[in-house]
């Protein structure tokens, strides 16, 4: 599968080509699957010891082993229960040997619906090594019970997030409750807007990326709408 090799933008759409972006030690690659859903998936390798991570296999199992390449995957991080995020794990995890991870409070639910059982199964503030590589393990309540960002804090450069469907530009991932949001926009406040900089780069499962501080003047608005 080609690559894009130009300035990286984060904008993909299914059937096109991935974006590709290079950081010192980690090279991000970004596809997006299924033409209905259109989900984000990103290929993280790690340059030292060019092993890979695969944050959500979503869809489309042929075109994201293609994407992983003869390198093939250590690691598929699931970042929540949703059916949209984990329809090609099952075959990438028996294709690949990996080990699949996810967050301790969704890992049940991803067992029965895909019947794989998740090897790794985190909470707040655990660490999921890709090579040298050092992601932690942010915990998001609301969208899902077990939600879980994972956040690339570069030693040679700014942070970088992966926020699965608890973070888009313009809000916070969609909730069924009061209870739910008010639970999401907490966690998302106090976890990733009062510890990360503005300079933060974050990845979501859907649509484009975005900075921490294009959004943060707009925490207030998302909490007084309710969504």
């Amino acid at each position: 599968m080609s690559q894009h090799t130009g300035q990286y933008t984060g904008k993909v759409s299914p059937g096109g080509k991935p974006d590709v972006r290079e950081l010192a030690g980690l090279v991000v690659t970004k596809i997006a699957v299924d033409h209905e859903m259109s989900n984000n998936c990103y290929l993280l390798r790690c340059r030292a010891t060019d092993e890979q991570l695969l944050v959500d296999a979503a869809a489309e199992p042929e075109a994201l082993r293609t994407l992983a390449g003869t390198g093939g995957l250590t690691t598929i991080v699931t970042t929540h229960q949703h059916w949209d995020h984990h329809r090609a794990l099952a075959e990438l995890a028996a294709a690949t040997g990996a080990t699949t991870v996810a967050g301790a409070a969704d890992a049940a639910a991803i067992a029965e619906q895909t019947g794989v059982t998740v090897d790794d199964t985190v909470e707040h503030g655990d660490v999921v090594q890709l090579g040298e590589a050092r992601l932690e393990v942010i915990h998001l309540r609301g969208h899902t019970p077990g939600s879980i960002a994972l956040l690339y804090d570069d030693p040679q450069g700014t942070p970088h997030l992966w926020t699965g469907d608890s973070l888009f530009p313009g809000g916070v991932g969609k909730t069924w409750s009061s209870e739910d949001f008010v639970s999401l926009v907490d966690d998302v406040e106090e976890r990733l807007f009062g510890r990360l900089p503005d300079e933060t780069w974050f990845y979501p499962g859907h649509g484009d990326d975005s900075v921490l501080g294009v959004e943060r003047p707009h925490l207030a608005e998302w909490r007084e709408r309710g969504w």
